[in-house]
């Protein structure tokens, strides 16, 4: 394997020697991407690690390991085979550590690959958990990782607080653009100025790095991220699962693809392509998901192939695709009702979106790109108090 061009916070945690946790207590919140440069998962190598002692492993969505493939699956807490640790469910019966599975811990460790979306969970159990180590005097230490999209553009609307949930909890746009240890400071600076918190930067990553050019291996984090293609089309199609059409689960290439029963592949895509969306192009086709939405039963739809990374606005050219796809579906169902993310009321597109904003305007026929103009004071004010908390040039 080439020499990567970037070291992670776990890398240079163990280039020190893990210095930083010697002779403390130490719990680990981790995922399956939770790897150094050698593909070896942070939880044997920390447990193995001298004068360090491992007493706890967390796990996100998904589990430590990538456990529950679907979204929206709970998991219970066990003991991991591999370390005879207790691994501590944060996806179940509690989504907040509890005073128990933080007791006789000095710090809290926090290895996490993002995506750079809003709506992916693992950020907000990373907000969770600082403000139950600050209630309970745990430290918190972020081991970053790159932004997969690199660390310059941001896209789509804030949250409005009024809709807070779990792919939710405080105002950032959808493509935020910030790496974990940027967001752990923003996340203290404005929702739990009581943590004690260690951001352990990367070595050698600049904010206009795609993934590949980090030299690091590719882990999928989560079930349905299988490649960085996935992440990249991720902060706008994520949107899709706030409506009945599928977004590509149980196929090859979840978020890539989508569609639905009865949609005509040629139609849709003749209707996306006449709005001229920057960097991608779509491709009519049929599929058949294995699992989730329409299994088993064929779906026209398109795929979305980014041809300019710099160029392609994933917000943009989701919001466009469900206009089309909302136009063709007419007087027939279209928007997903909840529950969704244990949020039992409010419209899984509303909280997804961060307001009934999009929704309403997806209704009453608006061109994509004028949706999308709307967002630039957002995206403006996110952007002018950003660089307080960013960690790289």
């Amino acid at each position: 394997m080439a020499e990567p061009t970037v070291q992670t916070g776990l890398d240079r945690l163990l280039a020190a020697g893990c210095a930083p946790l010697r002779g403390r207590r130490v719990g680990l919140l981790c995922h399956p991407a939770s790897v150094d440069r050698a593909l070896r998962h942070a939880a044997r190598l920390l447990h193995e690690a001298p004068g360090v002692d491992l007493r706890a492993l967390f796990g996100p969505q998904h589990g430590i390991r990538g456990e529950t493939q679907d979204n929206m699956i709970e998991w219970e807490g066990f003991r991991d085979p591999s370390t005879g640790l207790p691994v501590h469910s944060l996806y179940g019966a509690a989504r907040r550590p509890t005073a128990a599975m933080l007791a006789g811990l000095d710090a809290l460790v926090v290895d996490l690959q993002d995506v750079g979306a809003r709506y992916y969970t693992f950020i907000w159990t990373l907000l969770l958990c600082m403000e139950a180590c600050a209630e309970a005097g745990v430290e918190v230490i972020v081991l970053d990782r790159p932004n997969p999209l690199g660390g310059e553009a941001r896209e789509g609307p804030l949250l409005d607080p009024a809709y807070r949930s779990f792919v939710g909890l405080a105002p950032l746009p959808m493509r935020h653009g910030l790496t974990v240890g940027e967001l752990a400071r923003l996340f203290r600076a404005r929702h739990a100025p009581a943590c004690r918190l260690e951001v352990l930067p990367l070595l050698g990553w600049r904010r206009g790095m795609g993934f590949e050019a980090t030299g690091l291996p590719w882990v999928l984090p989560s079930p349905n991220m299988p490649t960085v293609d996935t992440a990249w089309v991720y902060p706008g199609m994520c949107l899709l699962e706030g409506t009945l059409l599928s977004e590509g689960r149980g196929t090859t290439r979840p978020f890539e693809i989508f569609g639905a029963p009865g949609l005509d592949p040629d139609a849709l895509v003749a209707r996306l392509d006449a709005w001229r969306l920057p960097g991608v192009a779509l491709r009519p086709l049929h599929f058949l998901p294995t699992f989730q939405k329409h299994a088993q039963r064929l779906c026209g739809g398109a795929q979305l192939h980014v041809t300019d990374r710099r160029a392609f606005r994933p917000c943009l050219t989701a919001v466009a695709a469900l206009c089309a796809a909302r136009e063709a579906t007419g007087d027939r169902p279209f928007w997903r009702p909840p529950p969704y993310e244990y949020e039992a009321e409010k419209p899984p597109i509303d909280v997804l979106a961060g307001g009934p904003a999009l929704r309403e305007a997806i209704d009453a026929g608006r061109d994509p790109w004028e949706i999308a103009a709307g967002w630039g004071p957002d995206e403006a004010t996110f952007a002018a108090g950003a660089p307080e908390f960013l960690l790289y040039a």
